[in-house]
């Protein structure tokens, strides 16, 4: 903390609106020891207070904590924060079970064709695929390119299928569930042999680009790539060429490198492509994981604790 200075509000801004409801949030604080403002861009601040939003603002630098409702903080400016001693938090930590069920979703439809089934059902055809083209997840190996909380919960749900699951990251520490850890330098041996390889790495200057043209040639032609980390972290131009020239068999994709992705993207084109709107997070109580978040980083200020992913 930069001073002594209690908290004696928490501002909702109402950017939050983008992911979350604004009323919902609002009343996750019923039990709060401070009185919860929803706030707009008029709004000034100093510092007792403390701001949740989505968006970044100018004026948040004159509070005295400000949370992003979001894992990614890239569009706030943190070497402001440092400089003006406000201390920024984001939302990580919370995604583990929500990223790690999409992303195992993907996995399940890719395997055994429920996306195509459906896309069939829409044209009430009794499509029968060939018998060679399903097969169960069980015993496949999967990739996992990043093992935090994302990674992670990913990995627990794919080993409670059956899946040989190996990971990709700097520790070399073991994970419950991950049979084998490469470090980063070993990519391409990481994700040879595997039928899936899910992104699961923040976005990072070092990490953009990481999924491009190699890496895609590296994989196996039945292989299917899953990302429900941040868009650049994939070759978009490297992964639609991979998939026209069969190199990879499909992907399960939730962001983007442009969100929303364009309509005239060739991306929409692959039916062995599902994509979901960024949403790998977005259940019915998403703003109670995050208020419990913020909950606990308000006792942590008032007791003068560190706060929890602080992150400027």
């Amino acid at each position: 903390m930069t001073d002594d200075t209690d908290l004696q509000r928490l501002c909702v801004h109402e950017s939050i609106g983008n992911k979350i409801p604004k009323e919902g949030f609002v009343e996750a604080f019923d039990e709060l020891s401070i009185p919860v403002e929803l706030v707009g861009d008029d709004e000034s601040y100093d510092e007792s207070d403390a701001v949740a939003s989505f968006k970044p603002r100018p004026e948040f630098l004159d509070a005295g904590w400000v949370h992003v409702i979001r894992a990614g903080y890239d569009a706030f400016d943190t070497d402001e924060y440092e400089t003006t001693g406000t201390p920024l938090t984001n939302s990580t930590g919370i995604h583990g079970t929500t990223v790690g069920e999409i992303a195992v979703g993907y996995m399940l439809s890719l395997a055994r064709m429920l996306h195509v089934y459906r896309d069939h059902q829409n044209d009430s055809d009794w499509y029968e695929p060939e018998y060679q083209r399903p097969f169960t997840v069980e015993d496949e190996r999967l990739c996992v390119i990043g093992l935090g909380t994302l990674g992670q919960g990913i990995a627990t749900r794919a080993d409670a299928l059956g899946m040989d699951v190996v990971g990709v990251r700097r520790s070399q520490e073991s994970v419950p569930g991950v049979s084998e850890v490469y470090h980063p330098d070993d990519l391409h041996d990481a994700i040879a042999d595997a039928r899936f390889v899910a992104v699961a790495v923040p976005h990072t200057p070092s990490t953009e680009g990481m999924i491009s043209t190699d890496e895609l040639a590296t994989m196996r032609d039945d292989a299917y790539l899953v990302n429900v980390a941040r868009g650049p972290i994939v070759d978009q131009d490297a992964l639609v060429d991979a998939l026209d020239a069969g190199t990879i068999a499909g992907a399960g994709l939730d962001v983007f490198e442009t969100e929303p992705l364009p309509e005239e993207s060739p991306l929409w084109d692959f039916e062995e492509v599902i994509i979901s709107p960024h949403r790998g997070s977005a259940t019915n109580r998403y703003h109670l994981d995050i208020a419990e978040l913020v909950a606990e980083n308000v006792r942590r200020y008032q007791d003068g604790e560190s706060l929890k992913n602080r992150v400027a």
